[in-house]
């Protein structure tokens, strides 16, 4: 939990959606080989990183934070949009449930070329 406690409620910045972003951390985990201090060691992660993008573009017209919510958090008016807006409940909830059900998704699609 405290290495992901900063993209709670969002990273407060409006660029790439905090649910996004947990995402390629678990895609990391997951498969990142044992030498990912190199290029090589991150092929795997940077095609998957590649196709989630893309699945979560389909499901949601963009990765980005402000394009997602219509308002731009890293902003004071922004922020207050979002709060009077409840978007942190709603909205971004959505965007989390997407990010691990496209992660899911994945993964079966690779139980069967694994």
């Amino acid at each position: 939990m405290r290495i992901a406690a900063g993209f709670a409620g969002g990273m407060r910045l409006g660029s790439t959606c905090g649910a996004a972003t947990g995402a390629f951390m678990v895609l990391g985990l997951r498969h990142a080989g044992d030498n990912c201090d190199v290029t090589a060691g991150r092929a795997d992660v940077y095609a998957r990183g590649v196709e989630f993008t893309r699945r979560f573009q389909r499901r949601n017209g963009s990765i980005v934070c402000r394009e997602l919510l219509g308002c731009d958090i890293s902003t004071t008016e922004g922020m207050k949009q979002a709060e009077e807006r409840n978007l942190f409940k709603t909205t971004c909830v959505k965007m989390v449930e997407d990010a691990a059900e496209i992660l899911e998704e994945m993964e079966g699609d690779n139980h069967t070329t694994d």
